[in-house]
Parts: C-alpha cells; structure tokens; sequence
C-alpha cells in the first residue's frame, strides 16, 4: 500500500504539474488525470518481462513529461513561448546567463537547483513505487487492482460527459511537443532555402545615394517595447518623455516619424533582433541565427561598408570573444573593452548608457570626421537591461570622461535579489531606465544635430512580469534627420510624424524595415 500511495503522488504531480509559470498553484492539482490510473492497471496486470517492459516505458513517459513541464515554465519565464527540444538545447548557457543576470545569480542557482532535486526526486520515486506496487501479491494486489480499474473506468464516464477536471492530457501534451520539433526542422529547411536565394540587394557600391555625406546610427534600445508607451503602467513616463524630446529635437531643426516593427523575440536575445534587422530574413530561433552567421546573405552594416560608410559595432555588453562579428562585416568594433569605460558596473550592465553615447562620438565619430569620413554605426545600449538597478541619472556631458564620475550611482540602490522581491517595484525601476535612456538620446541627438541620420527602435519587449502575458511583440521605431525630405519618405510608408507612434500605426516584421530603410536611404519611389 505504502508503494501506491507513493506512486500515486509521483504520478500525481508529475502529469499536473502546470507547462506554465503562471498556472502553478493549488488550482492546477484538483484535477484527476486517467494516466495515473492507467500506468497503475497496467502495472498490475502484468507479470515477469511484460511488466518490466511497463515500468520502463511508464517510467521514461513520465521522466520526459516533467522534464518538458519544468523546462516549458523556464522558457515561458523568460521568453513567453513553449520549449522547443530542436531549438532550444544549445540556448541552456544563453537561458543562465538570462536568468542569473536578471534575478542574481543565488537566486538563479537556487532556482535551478530546485528544479532538478524535484525532478530527480518525483522520477526516482514514481520508479521505486511502481517497482514495490508491482510485486504486491494476494488481496493487496486484488484491491489496488480493481481500485485503479474502477477510477479508470468512472474517470472515462465522467471525462466522456464532459467533466473538465477529468482528463487524459500527456498523448496529446508530447504528440503536440513532437508536431513543434517536425514543424521547427521543416522551418529550418524553408530558411536554408532563403539562404539560398538571397533577399535585396548583394552589394552596396550603388546605394544610400540619399544619405551621402550623412552619419547614419542605428540604436537598439534594450527591453524599449510596445508596453512602455501603451500600458497605463509606464505611459505617464514615456509619452512626456517623448514628448519632450520631439521638441528638444524640433528646436535644434531636425525632424522625426515614428512606427511599430515586430521583434523575433521577447524577454531577451536581442541578438536575434540585431540579425533579423540587419539581414532582412526572420531570424527567431537560435538555430536560424547560427546558419545566417555562416551564409552569404550581406548584413546592412556590409552594404554600407561596401558604399564607403566607416562600420561600427557598438556593443557594451560584450565582453567575450565574439565570432559572429565576422557575418556582419563591421570596420571597427567597439565591445565592452573598447570603449574603455573606467567605471563601476551598474550590476549585469556593464556601463551606462551616456557613457556608451559619449564613447561613440569620441571612439568613432570624432575619428572618422578626421579623415573625411561618414560612419554607419549599429549600437546596442543596455541601461534599460534587467535587472533594472541601479538606476542610472544623466550628468552633465563634459563630465562624462572615462566614466568614473557613475561610480557613487553604480554603488546606490537595493540589489536585485530587494528589488525582484516587489514586482511593483521591478515595473517601476524598468520604466525609470527606460526614462533614462531616451532621455540618453534626446541630448545626444540635440547635441548631434547636423549631418546624422538616427534609427531608434527597442530590441524586444521585456519579460512577462513587466508586460503581463499576452502582450503585443511589437517595438517602437523613430526615424530622426536634418533631412524633411527623408523623414516624408517613411511618412508615405506609414509612419506618423514626431516621436510619438499611433496606436492605428500598422506593426510590420522588423525584417522588412531592413529594405524600407535601404529605399529611402537610395532615394527609391
């Protein structure tokens, strides 16, 4: 008996054990389901090799049914979508890196530790418990036989009238898991196509005509999504914000149209984001990336290179090596020790983003103004990264310097292990970076008026805990230029003038503002 009870446990919280981190509760465990009672019969029905046989496959059955469960509630917790086996398994360092430099990296072990000794433990006993349940003999056996056939059986009826708290969910749970690994492999075969084919143009020698003489920057801002200007959250911060940068900008004579693209990817790899833009193909998985990083589709950054713009890679947060540089075909990169900040990091961010703005002029700009030459710079900026504290506040620029003068606010406020304790608060520490760092770019466009074609768009919208589930995967795009003629170009593409995008603004796929950018920018009808 006392193996029954320990099976039925396992069994129990094993197949209702929720694929979501926002159905865990007690809710999720009042319900009955019919492979409990089934495994039960079988293993009881059977004799010698046969019921070695059933131990085994019920065993394995509900091993990859709690492994697909508790990676399905990690994934969803970072990245909104379901774990996918073909896509996903080489992300495991990208998905720990996510996590830990989002909560910490006690918490994050303490998570992961968490899941394991639950899944080690609820495996181990559902196979000791069959394996005892299996050897019970005379009126034991004849009791727990018909008990599991009897559940069964009413279990059947009542799931056949239409009972939902009655149901026989894992055939379908892995036959869907298993219709997700075919549909991905057949993704990956339709993108080798594209590969193939190609998409625009190959080279750049006869391009961006419009932009002749222009510098031309193009910023992802880290986690700048839908929900920061539409949410009644964050909108009392970001549309004043907006606001006022249209009229700082306005001032100093430049002009600016605003839309919505829609990112590949939410909570996180903005990489995928970065390659999705700048080879105009979709680019939503891991696995698509790796092979677009060995094809000869031409990066917009190598267009541009091509046509005689001096690229730049901005990207304070790398701080490995980083192979991929080689697809994009940038002239100088500029990673975390490149811009030779001698700061204090604000927690996982590795600098702020005013430093990595005033890096730019000084690193890149400066230089290349030196030699008679227009630069084409790609930067990501990652203030506004979780886990959101510190908060950064901008100094006065010609303070800047090497980035020491951010010390005392890279050693102020709670850690993230205080602040991730409040959801409240994590929302409002989000929005107060993303506050910063368009405010970042308002004074640096202001300051930088004349001669530059700015391109600002969020990288993906953050994670659940600020959007809530369900929300829109689309990013703001702001198109800033001296050049009225430019800015209408994107206008008669439906984008609205100012900083401020309409919520009737159609969301097109953020890889096809690669070959809107590349007509205007080539003086195309």
């Amino acid at each position: 008996m006392i193996g029954a009870l320990l099976f039925s446990s396992a069994a129990l919280l094993a197949f209702n054990l929720p694929d979501h981190p926002d159905a865990l509760g007690m809710g999720a465990f009042e319900r009955l389901p019919l492979e409990w009672s089934l495994i039960g019969l079988l293993t009881l029905l059977t004799r010698g090799w046969l019921r070695r046989i059933v131990i085994f496959v019920c065993g394995f059955v509900v091993f990859l049914v709690l492994f697909l469960k508790l990676a399905d509630i990690g994934v969803q917790s970072a990245f909104q979508r379901p774990f996918n086996p073909y896509l996903d398994i080489k992300m495991l360092k990208d998905g720990w890196n996510l996590i830990s430099g989002t909560i910490g990296t006690p918490a994050a072990l303490a998570a992961l530790v968490g899941g394991v000794l639950i899944f080690v433990l609820v495996a181990s006993v559902f196979l000791r418990s069959l394996t005892w349940m299996g050897k019970a003999v005379g009126s034991t056996r004849r009791i727990l036989t018909a008990l599991f056939a009897a559940i069964f059986v009413l279990g059947a009826g009542l799931m056949w009238l239409g009972l939902p708290w009655v149901d026989f969910r894992t055939p379908g749970y892995l036959s869907n898991r298993l219709s997700l690994v075919v549909r991905s492999a057949e993704d990956m075969r339709a993108f080798e196509k594209e590969l193939v084919t190609g998409l625009g143009p190959t080279d750049g020698r006869d391009l961006f005509q419009s932009v002749k003489g222009k510098d031309v920057i193009l910023i992802f801002v880290e986690s700048y999504g839908r929900s920061a200007i539409e949410d009644p959250r964050y909108a009392d911060v970001t549309v004043p914000r907006l606001s006022a940068i249209n009229s700082e900008i306005g001032e100093a004579g430049l002009h600016a149209a605003s839309g919505w693209v829609t990112s590949p990817t939410v909570g996180g790899l903005s990489w995928l984001a970065h390659g999705t833009l700048l080879s105009g193909l979709w680019v939503d998985s891991q696995a698509r990336y790796d092979r677009l990083m060995i094809s000869r589709q031409p990066s917009l950054n190598r267009l541009f290179s091509q046509a005689g713009w001096h690229s730049v890679a901005v990207m304070p947060a790398i701080t490995m090596a980083w192979p991929e540089a080689d697809y994009f075909g940038y002239d100088q990169i500029l990673s975390a020790s490149g811009l030779q900040y001698r700061g204090k990091p604000f927690n996982w961010v590795t600098m702020p983003d005013q430093y990595t703005m005033s890096a730019v002029d000084r690193l890149a700009l400066e230089p290349a103004r030196e030699r008679g030459q227009n630069v084409m710079a790609e930067i990501a900026l990652i203030s506004s990264h979780a886990p959101w504290t510190p908060v950064p506040k901008l100094i006065d620029w010609d303070k800047v310097g090497d980035g020491s003068a951010f010390n005392d606010q890279a050693a102020s406020g709670d850690p993230p292990s205080v602040v991730w304790a409040d959801p409240e608060r994590v929302r409002r520490q989000y929005i107060q970076t993303i506050d910063y760092s368009l405010a970042t770019l308002g004074e640096f466009m202001e300051r930088h008026h004349r001669g530059v074609v700015y391109v600002i768009l969020g990288d993906h919208q953050p994670a659940s805990i600020i959007t809530g589930q369900g929300a829109s995967r689309a990013v703001p795009v702001h198109i800033v230029s001296d050049d009225a003629d430019l800015v209408g170009h994107f206008e008669a593409k439906g984008f609205v003038g100012g900083m401020m995008p309409a919520n009737t603004t159609p969301e097109q796929p953020m890889s096809d503002l690669r070959q809107t950018l590349i007509d205007a920018f080539s003086g195309a009808p």
